[in-house]
């Protein structure tokens, strides 16, 4: 279904004739600045991981940069958002993120490439936690990369960063310092990131599966107590379901209006990718 996607090979292919459109249409006077995050920073700094479907960044550039991406887009058949920043609105997202950012590569001397990496990147994904994707293991990931180069990463450097990007360790869920916390402890994080992997293809395929049996009921509050049930393979009925729903969407109300919830039914394709 999603044949087409980006790898460490081909990211910079698509980078360069985005600075090239945006040139065409924006001229040299000025430029545009690009801050990848997620898995194509992943791609751009390290070795784990083979693709991402889509390339999360913070754009900071001038209307023009829209058209450049659709006609970059329209040009290799790529999917709408290919480039986005719809991060931007999740709880992820840091107005300091270009403070700890690196410097990646300059293309067509008009736009600049900078990443996330390490411990910021670290903490940008335990932020996220989501259980279906690749964040949690995309954590291991990295701690393995550090190991691997002689430069391992401490608690005390994640959490230092965490503290950095968001003021605190309060939003930070749970379950994703206790994988923190057991990535760091694991005496084999090979087997500890296959074991990752499987339970977040798990975890996605129990998702997809109950929003094609209960369409409208999953979103963020409920998300990870469904997923709990499932496992424990307990038979909710639809109406226990809602009913938790309806209490859940309650409970998080008052976050809801510090930031908007996250339904997870209006993106199934973020589920299912």
């Amino acid at each position: 279904m999603y044949d087409v996607y980006f790898s460490s090979e081909n990211l910079d292919t698509y980078l360069k004739e985005l600075a090239k459109e945006f040139r065409k249409l924006n001229g040299k006077a000025m430029p545009a600045e690009i801050i990848l995050i997620g898995g194509a920073a992943i791609l751009a700094n390290y070795g784990f991981r083979d693709m991402t479907y889509d390339i999360d960044a913070v754009i900071s550039a001038s209307s023009a940069m829209k058209d450049a991406i659709n006609r970059v887009g329209d040009k290799f058949n790529l999917p709408n958002g290919w480039l986005n920043s719809d991060f931007m609105k999740t709880k992820s997202f840091s107005s300091k993120l270009a403070q700890y950012s690196n410097y990646y590569k300059t293309f067509s001397n008009v736009l600049t490439v900078r990443t996330i990496s390490a411990e910021y990147l670290i903490a940008m994904k335990l932020m996220s936690g989501r259980p279906y994707k690749h964040d949690l293991s995309d954590v291991s990931g990295i701690l393995m990369e550090h190991q691997k180069r002689n430069a391992p990463l401490s608690f005390e450097q994640i959490q230092n960063a965490i503290i950095n990007l968001y003021g605190s360790m309060d939003e930070v869920p749970v379950h994703s310092l206790n994988y923190l916390k057991s990535a760091l402890n694991t005496e084999n994080l090979e087997q500890f990131i296959i074991d990752s992997k499987k339970s977040e293809q798990d975890a996605k395929v129990k998702l997809v599966h109950f929003e094609e049996k209960y369409t409208g009921v999953l979103n963020e509050g409920n998300l990870h107590q469904i997923l709990n049930d499932l496992s424990n393979k307990q038979k909710n009925s639809k109406h226990d379901v809602l009913s938790f729903s309806r209490a859940a969407q309650k409970s998080f109300a008052e976050k809801a209006a510090e930031r908007p919830t996250q339904h997870y039914n209006k993106n199934k394709n973020d589920i299912e990718r």
